[in-house]
């Protein structure tokens, strides 16, 4: 193992494993802890996808900690602390503690901080995150009903979660290149500044900033910052090119799609799916809560569905009804009510002969795949950024697609099913 990375979410685990396998890292994603003997075989890199986000602080860095020294224990040689490009946390937390943490593990002295994933359309221009044209402030990310972002200055975000000094490295000097980088980072020591955010606004700025951060012992950022990784290895002789996957071979069986994310984005896939003929349910959290609505009502439907496609059942919905829903049951309670009907649904799935499953959400995600009892994928074809299709290791073996609730073309439901051989 080259590459040993720590995800704060499911979704977030499966991006970040796919832009690296696109750069030519043989990539294995572990749900969960690092197995003693998990099967990673020849695998270059490992990503290892956590729950931890938006639990307790102390959790997400005790639970960040023992990925870390799993990880180091397996050989790593570079760690990468992977969040969201929208940079999903609080003024407590959780990026912070968890990027302290982990550079107080390493005895790290400066570390960059860059979530920009411009192909998704995040970018950083003087320290201010943008989703799009708009400031992340501006952007529906100000809604999120766990972590809504209502600053888009890095600096500011991160310096109410850390102890140490946050800098910043801007635009015009990431623009002159790695070595122009390694002095940037030189000038950030000597001014005692523990983490830097780095502005990058196109995938070259992206590929500069890992050239500059071989031999760092941590890199923090979203997936983007991984695709200039790879090739440090590379240049030390330590790693081939693997080819990235046109198509998946799938294991037979039936498909379903399960979507939980209330973003923008995937509202809109949903709308289109359902324009398109997809034969779709919706689950209402309060009816699931007065037990109106059971599991194994919704898999029967999903089971007697019929359509060009494969199914969709889905719980998202705009924020004002999230809001509503939030305030008769309570914002965690809500959530949990949805993920663990999901969950029931998916294992009800798997026992009725389904094998392929493209979910929606990183919660939903984590809940589906814990129910499914997966513990480890190998990564495969690019769906849109950000998303792969992927296939477990060991028992069940299954095709999931995991993605973002932010990720992804309007027609991603539609599409996506084109990539399964």
């Amino acid at each position: 193992m080259l590459l040993g990375a720590i995800a704060d979410d499911l979704t977030g685990a499966t991006d970040l494993a796919l832009m690296i396998a696109r750069q030519g890292m043989t990539t294995v994603q572990v749900i969960g802890a690092l197995p003693e003997a998990s099967s990673l075989g020849d695998a270059d890199a490992v990503v290892i996808a956590l729950k931890s986000r938006t639990i307790a602080s102390a959790d997400a860095v005790r639970l960040s900690l023992a990925a870390a020294l799993a990880l180091r224990a397996a050989g790593a040689q570079q760690l990468l602390f992977k969040y969201c490009s929208t940079f999903d946390s609080t003024d407590e937390g959780n990026i912070g503690p968890v990027a302290e943490a982990l550079a107080d593990l390493v005895d790290s002295d400066l570390t960059i901080v860059c979530p920009a994933f411009p192909a998704a359309g995040r970018s950083i221009y003087k320290g201010y995150l943008f989703v799009g044209d708009v400031l992340l402030s501006e952007s529906p990310m100000k809604d999120h009903p766990l972590t809504p972002m209502r600053d888009s200055s890095l600096v500011r975000v991160l310096q109410r979660q850390v102890r140490g000094k946050v800098g910043l490295i801007p635009l015009e000097i990431v623009e002159q290149g790695a070595d122009a980088l390694r002095a940037a980072f030189a000038r950030a020591r000597t001014a005692s500044e523990r983490f830097v955010v780095v502005d990058a606004v196109r995938d070259a700025h992206l590929r500069a900033i890992g050239a500059a951060c071989a031999g760092a012992a941590l890199v923090t950022g979203g997936s983007g910052v991984a695709m200039g990784l790879p090739d440090n290895f590379r240049q030390q002789g330590l790693l081939a090119t693997t080819a990235p996957l046109a198509t998946l071979a799938a294991p037979e069986g039936r498909s379903v799609t399960l979507a939980g994310s209330c973003s923008t984005a995937t509202r809109g896939q949903i709308q289109t799916a359902i324009d398109a003929g997809v034969p779709a349910l919706r689950l209402d959290a309060l009816a699931i809560a007065a037990g109106e609505t059971t599991a194994r009502a919704v898999a029967d439907w999903v089971i007697a569905a019929q359509g060009p496609l494969p199914p969709l059942v889905y719980s998202s919905a705009d924020p004002a009804v999230v809001r509503q829903v939030q305030e008769r049951l309570g914002a965690a309670r809500a959530g949990e009510i949805v993920e663990g009907l999901v969950a029931d649904v998916a294992r009800r799935l798997l026992a009725s002969g389904f094998r392929r499953f493209l979910i929606a959400g990183g919660e939903t995600s984590g809940a589906v795949v814990g129910a499914l009892g997966v513990s480890a994928l190998r990564i495969g074809p690019e769906i849109d950024p950000g998303v792969p299709w992927t296939r477990s290791i060991g028992d069940p073996d299954v095709a999931l697609a995991l993605k973002s609730g932010n990720f992804g073309a309007p027609d991603f439901f539609l599409k996506a099913w084109s990539k399964l051989s």
